[in-house]
């Protein structure tokens, strides 16, 4: 809802009071791992429809590029002493900007940590899952996509020097699920557009883009405070200002699909709007007027896009234990 990129460490340091405000919905990620009899590790994903196999975890690790590069790296650091088969399933689109991948990577590592009797915390869980996607995508990772996965709910991660600490935001979830429109206008085409673009121009001393950071950073405060005296009016413009100055980071952030839908859905009920994840396609979030959902919904599918029907996930990451 706000506040994203800036969680990406170093940024958050030079922004007093930074902190990422967001919510779990009920796309789901999972894995079922079961141990072999054999060396053999198997990945599969239902998802992708794909699969890749190895004779053991030596010949795996001595391999620099993979099929299922999330699984892999997985097991790659946790080291099961057993073969594997491994099945992966996501419930978000290519690219939707939604944390899908790290929403599968807290499944992984918490399902491999379980599996080697270690029970880690969930803090050094999400640590462990964001290090290793890191390593796949080859570019720094910022830490507030993995807390919807970790603990559900809505959440204000607050990012200071002394660490990362996500406190719950009591607010009605039953109200917020009838304010909530999700689009996915379909994978980013633009591989240039993504955080570290934004990263770099901000620690090579751009001026306009850490004066925008600053502002994200006191628009997040701000919605915190709306959420939780239950403000939507105030929320909505928050939503509206922070995603103003997000487009000003980095042009093509937005795309003209996006834009399309932004002003249609505003004629149809939706208070505000922006962009999930590093923009330039992807999903596209929609604060509107309670009962406007459906409108707005019809709106966005008129236009292009695909309604993603979402509600507000409760709980976190589950782990269950068969013999």
């Amino acid at each position: 809802m706000a506040g994203g990129t800036i969680d990406i460490w170093p940024l958050y340091l030079y922004h007093p009071g930074a902190l990422t405000l967001n919510f779990a919905i009920d796309r789901y990620a999972s894995c079922v791992v079961e141990t072999r009899s054999d060396s053999k590790i198997v990945l599969r994903s239902s998802d992708l429809g794909c699969e890749e196999s190895f004779p053991s975890l030596d010949a795996l690790r001595s391999v620099s590029r993979y099929r299922l590069p999330l699984p892999a790296r997985a097991v790659r650091y946790f080291a099961p002493e057993t073969g594997l088969n491994i099945t992966t399933h996501s419930e978000a689109p290519a690219g939707a900007g939604i944390s899908g991948s790290s929403a599968l990577m807290i499944a992984l590592a918490s399902a491999l940590d379980r599996l080697n009797g270690r029970r880690r915390g969930i803090e050094k869980i999400r640590e462990i899952a964001q290090n290793l996607e890191s390593q796949v995508i080859g570019l720094p990772t910022g830490c507030q996509d993995y807390y919807p996965a970790m603990y559900g709910g809505v959440s204000a991660i607050e990012l200071t020097e002394a660490g990362i600490e996500r406190k719950p935001i009591a607010i009605d979830c039953d109200d917020l699920n009838e304010r909530v429109v999700l689009a996915y206008t379909g994978a980013p085409r633009n591989s240039g557009i993504n955080n570290w673009e934004v990263m770099k121009a901000h620690l090579d001393g751009n001026r306009a883009v850490y004066r925008n950071f600053d502002r994200i950073a006191q628009i997040a405060g701000a919605m915190r405070q709306a959420l939780e005296r239950g403000d939507w009016d105030q929320t909505a413009r928050l939503v509206r200002d922070e995603w103003a100055h997000r487009r000003r980071n980095a042009p093509g952030i937005s795309t003209p699909l996006i834009d399309l839908l932004v002003e249609a859905a505003r004629k149809a009920g939706a208070k505000a709007a922006k962009a999930c994840g590093a923009g330039g396609g992807g999903c596209v979030f929609f604060l509107v007027e309670r009962g406007a959902g459906p409108r707005v919904a019809a709106v966005v599918e008129r236009e292009g896009a695909q309604v993603l029907p979402v509600r507000v996930a409760l709980r976190g990451v589950q782990v269950r234990v068969s013999a």
